[in-house]
């Protein structure tokens, strides 16, 4: 979990100046930086996608999810596409993991899904940073009235470091110590951009597994998610990270979350999120972006 800010640009086009991007601003953010999950391997067992969480805070205005009344969501993956096409199909591919077969879900001759799986195959890789990665929203979502987006979050600088250990076997946490060694010597941004629909069949709503064409529609860059340099490896930040819910549903109205994979999300994201609080005994804490640990 990193201390962030997410700086609004001043030059963004009139029609993406809605919700948190309709000024100028700064705002605090936490950002959780992850793996795919659901289970936390070695670093190297599970590197092939990393995830983002960002939490905006110090949002005014009311929020789609009355559980946080200051926050703004955004999240992530490090591939462009997402992994199924849509919630039914997502399913399928949660029921093949859980019976330890989730290769057979994309070669399975009866319900193929090979393309979905050579596009995850082309972009999955092992990282050697989660710093040194972009993040893609892969899923749509409004901005302003009746204009659909997607996001994408890119590491400002190309710097890619050595994995460590190679060829033998790196550190079980290496992606973290990776992050603790950079942001101890300097800050890094991200510049997060903007792509706007323009064509409702080549850049589909409903449809996660496909790209949506950068030929079609440019990224607009409108804001900077800003890491100054920081120590973040204490035991007290990491359990404050198990305290936070990173819901895309935390947000305004002009940021509603689009398509049938969101709308799975408000009740899966809370669900997950209330029973993992639960177990852990960490119950649930809507950060004000003032907290200090040591």
């Amino acid at each position: 979990m990193l201390r962030a800010e997410l700086q609004v640009h001043g030059d963004i086009p009139p029609n993406l100046r809605h919700g948190i991007f309709s000024a100028p601003r700064s705002y605090p953010a936490w950002v959780r930086l992850a793996g795919p999950g659901p289970d936390s391997p070695p670093d190297i067992e599970d590197v092939g996608v990393l995830s983002i969480g960002i939490k905006v805070m110090q949002v005014p205005g009311p929020k789609l999810l009355d559980d946080e009344r200051f926050t703004q969501d955004f999240t992530g993956i490090s591939t462009p596409t997402f992994t199924t096409p849509n919630i039914v199909e997502n399913a399928k591919l949660q029921a093949a993991v859980l019976r330890r077969t989730p290769l057979f879900y994309f070669i399975n001759p009866f319900d193929s899904h090979l393309l979905d799986g050579i596009m995850q195959g082309l972009w999955a890789r092992t990282q050697s940073s989660p710093l040194q990665t972009g993040y893609w929203s892969c899923v749509p979502y409004l901005l302003g009235e009746g204009q659909a987006v997607q996001y994408a979050f890119r590491p400002r600088s190309r710097e890619t470091s050595a994995i460590p250990g190679l060829p033998k076997r790196p550190n079980d946490n290496y992606l973290r110590e990776a992050m603790i060694q950079t942001l101890a010597e300097r800050a890094v941004d991200f510049d997060v951009f903007v792509q706007v629909q323009t064509d409702p069949h080549r850049m589909p709503i409903e449809n996660a597994s496909v790209r949506w064409p950068e030929r079609l529609s440019t990224p607009i860059r409108i804001a900077t998610l800003h890491f100054p340099a920081q120590q973040f490896a204490s035991s007290a930040q990491l359990a404050f990270a198990g305290q936070l819910s990173i819901n895309p549903w935390h947000c305004l109205a002009e940021h509603r979350p689009l398509g049938n994979l969101n709308r799975a999300r408000l009740a899966i994201y809370k669900t997950l999120s209330a029973l993992r609080q639960s177990m852990n005994g960490t119950p649930h804490v809507e950060p004000t972006g003032d907290e200090v640990f040591e």
